[in-house]
This record gives structure tokens, C-alpha cells and sequence, in this order.
């Protein structure tokens, strides 16, 4: 997720890193139970597939699903449809496509070539009350359209007109869905964004995917190990894979400069390396007076991110814990993604990590446990003699300029994830993504 900006401050927590991409295959499944769609259960087995935009009459049924600093899956917009990928993320609201205006990106949306678009003029109710959550408000254009401007703490920016348009779920199409269409981008990545033709706004503000389309519950899980995946969304109760621990939701009603409202904020409470429960006042991890200091869910985010105290802590730890296991880089000008600078030389032809403590993030009712090679990421491009670096996949959140402690995607690995908007929590459970894949009679 990124990090909206806004008046020189952070005013929502989250933040999209640069990273290579790894291209995956994966199964995608949606289960739509409760949405507009006002249909029964329906359950589609998705699989990867490049499909060019606008290339198929129809929304295809092979969703390519990617796996790096973000997972993107392809919909089709419009009428007649045309086929865009999205990037899944939980820490946005506002959904967004890269429109034809946007030269720079091959992968765009030609709003001129549907007929069901429908832009969104200023003094309609959509743009005055439902983009109170925006953390830039929304303002009026030259042609009395609702202009939307969203910035990032990668320096990254969009902005455009915010539109109606139809969106199509398998075969199932749901008209006059809220986005953004965005025709003006600049992006510190560019040419990785240009591999997607926007964002999926997965939050609980009221302009969000989930939001607009009824659901109270979508779950997903991620494998670490063949990358498969699986999106459901929909109130069915898949508890039967694992017992879910369940953390609630913090919400804070009171406009705070830097909490945001509409994350999926839960309580971290404490962190463990093996079983050592780690010397951290609990107060470090409570939101201070202005907001600074969730902890926020975050599919759009790559790794963990911690505030500078919390990182220390278990930094210091780590180190202490593997130290004879692992040879340390003594580099200090290198600081990976510019917030992980504890970093590893491990052998090249060393056919796997050593044995390593796992890390424990201990939320309220909940616990998620990293361990093995999810605790170290090899740098791309990064070698000495025969070692390649490894880096530690916590952040220290400080180094970005970023009050907010931030749960990413890569430790979400082989946990079941189940956001549960009507009761207001999230479950988690360790499970083998991959096999649950199989019970549901998915094959990658």
C-alpha cells in the first residue's frame, strides 16, 4: 500500500517500496456471496494468464496474479469490456485505472471506447461527501468534473477525473462502480507500475472495491513456497481450513493527523525472537496523541516496517540470536530499500538458510510467526566473490519518514487472512496456501 501525503505530513501510514518483479503462477478464487451481484454462491477457479488489454471480447477467466511488491490480479472495465490489471491493495481506498491519456504507460483504459462511462460532476453527492476519507479533498475541475489527486511517500503521484463505469467479476458484471481515471502519473518506479494498469482500493473508506460492492468479508492466502494464491470474496465461512485467532480492529473516531481511519489497524502488543519476548514497553506500540504509531494490515506493501524502538529492539536481537550462523555485511552505506540494513553474506552454493529464530508479531487475541526464508530476502544484483546478500525483512519504519507501524505481504505468506468488516477484526490462521488450494480442487 502507499502512503498518501498530504500538507508535508503522512497522514495515511502506508507506503509501496521498489522492488524486481517475480511473475508467478498462481490460482486466484472469488467467491461472490453477498455483493450487488445479488446472486448465489459462485466460486471460479482463476488461473495465470497474459492476457493484453482489450484483447478479448469478454472478461477472461485466467487472472494473472503477481507476486512482489504488490499482487495484481486482471478485470475487465467498460462496455464492450476491456481487460486491465490491478494491484490488490488493502491500505487504499480509492480505486484507479491508468486512463489513454497517460502516454507513458502501455497498459491504460480508453474511457472514449465505453459506453457506460459515466464521469462524476463536482456537486454530485459522490464527489462532496463520499471522498471525505481522500486525504487530499477532492476539488472541481475546468469542466465542472470531480478532480482526485492521491501523492505517496515514494514521492509517486495520480491524479484525474473520478468516474462510474461498469466492472466485470468472472462473467458476473457490476455497473457503476467509483474510480479514478487517472491522466496524469509520476511514479519513482516506473517502470514497474507500468506493468499494471492501476489499483484496486481494498480499505474501508466508502469509495473502496469491498465497500462499494457490499461485502462484509474477503479472506486471501498467499503460498511462500510455488507463490500460489487465493482471493475470496464474500461472507462464507471458510474457518474449516484452520482455527482463525482473531485480533480486532482499532478505530479511532476522532480526526487524528496521523491515524488513518479507514486502515485495517489492529494492536500490536509485543515481539518475540524464539521464544525471548522482547524488553518493549507496551506504550511503544499505542497510537500517540496525534494518531502516529498504528499498525496497519497491508497487501500493498512488501515487507514489515517497525517504528525506530521496536526495530531496534529486535534488531538488536536478531543479531544476537544468529550471530556464528550467519556472516554479517559490514557495508554501512548500504541500506536496503532504505529502511533494512541488517544484512547477511550467504553462499551461493549453500542449498538453503541455516536454521533461524523466528519472529513473533503478538497482536491482541493473535499471532503471526515468521520463520525460515521469510525472514531473509536475497537482493537482487548483490554479490561479493561467491556470497549473495541476504537482508533481513524488517524495516525500520523511521528511515522513511513514515509514523506507522506497517505488516506487509511477504510475512503474510502461508497465513490465512480473513477481514471480517462486520464484526470488525481480523482472523489469521498458519496454513499451507498451496494445499488449501487443493482442498478447494484448485491446481496451479
Amino acid at each position: 500500500m502507499k502512503v498518501c501525503t498530504f500538507c508535508n505530513s503522512i497522514q495515511n501510514p502506508s507506503l509501496k517500496f521498489q522492488s524486481f518483479l517475480l511473475i508467478f503462477s498462481a490460482t486466484l478464487l472469488i467467491c461472490l456471496t453477498e455483493s450487488k451481484l445479488q446472486t448465489p454462491p459462485l466460486i471460479l477457479p482463476l488461473r495465470t494468464q497474459q492476457i493484453p488489454s482489450g484483447s478479448l471480447p469478454k472478461s477472461p477467466n485466467r487472472l494473472p496474479f503477481h507476486h512482489n511488491v504488490t499482487l495484481t490480479v486482471t478485470v475487465a472495465v467498460g462496455t464492450p469490456p476491456q481487460n486491465v490489471s490491478m494491484v490488490i491493495d488493502t491500505g487504499s481506498e480509492l480505486s484507479w485505472l491508468h486512463c489513454n491519456k497517460t502516454r507513458d504507460y502501455n497498459n491504460t483504459f480508453d474511457p472514449t471506447q465505453s459506453t457506460s462511462y459515466s464521469p462524476v460532476p463536482c456537486s454530485s453527492a459522490t464527489c462532496t461527501n463520499r471522498t471525505r476519507d481522500l486525504t487530499i479533498p477532492a476539488s472541481c475541475d475546468s469542466n465542472k468534473l470531480c478532480h482526485a489527486m492521491l501523492s505517496y511517500a515514494d514521492a509517486s503521484s495520480s491524479e484525474g477525473n473520478l468516474a462510474a463505469d461498469k466492472f466485470y467479476i468472472g462473467s458476473s458484471g457490476i455497473p457503476g462502480l467509483v474510480f479514478g481515471c487517472m491522466d496524469s502519473t509520476f511514479s519513482s518506479n516506473s517502470d514497474e507500475d507500468a506493468k499494471t494498469t492501476g489499483l484496486m482500493g481494498m480499505n474501508r473508506g466508502s469509495l473502496s472495491f469491498v465497500s462499494q460492492m457490499g461485502f462484509s468479508k474477503f479472506s486471501y492466502c498467499i503460498s511462500g513456497s510455488n507463490f500460489s494464491g487465493l482471493l475470496l470474496l464474500g461472507d462464507s465461512n471458510f474457518s474449516w481450513i484452520a482455527p482463525l485467532n482473531y485480533t480486532p480492529l482499532i478505530q479511532i473516531s476522532t480526526p487524528l493527523p496521523y491515524f488513518d481511519r479507514v486502515a485495517y489497524t489492529v494492536q500490536l502488543e509485543g515481539i518475540k525472537v524464539s521464544d525471548k519476548l522482547l524488553p518493549i514497553p507496551k506504550s511503544v506500540f499505542i497510537p500517540d496523541h496525534t494518531g502516529a504509531g498504528q499498525t496497519m494490515i497491508d497487501s500493498g506493501t512488501q515487507f514489515t516496517f517497525l517504528l525506530g524502538p521496536a526495530y531496534t529492539a529486535l534488531r538488536t536481537e536478531f543479531l544476537n540470536q544468529t550471530s556464528g550462523i550467519l556472516k554479517v555485511s559490514d557495508d554501512p552505506n548500504f541500506v536496503f530499500q532504505g529502511a533494512m540494513d541488517l544484512c547477511y553474506w550467504v553462499p551461493q552454493g549453500q542449498p538453503k538458510l541455516p536454521p533461524l529464530p523466528s519472529v513473533s508479531l503478538m497482536f491482541r487475541g493473535a499471532e503471526m510467526k515468521v520463520s525460515d526464508t521469510r525472514l531473509l530476502y536475497r537482493v537482487p544484483d548483490q554479490a561479493k566473490g561467491n556470497d549473495s546478500l541476504h537482508c533481513f525483512t524488517f524495516g525500520n519504519s523511521d528511515l522513511l519518514g513514515v509514523e506507522a507501524y506497517v505488516i506487509g505481504h511477504h510475512h503474510q505468506q502461508n497465513v490465512w487472512m480473513e477481514f471480517d468488516l462486520r464484526n470488525s477484526r481480523i482472523g489469521l490462521a498458519e496454513v499451507q496456501c498451496d494445499l488449501a488450494g487443493q482442498i478447494f480442487g484448485l491446481t496451479v
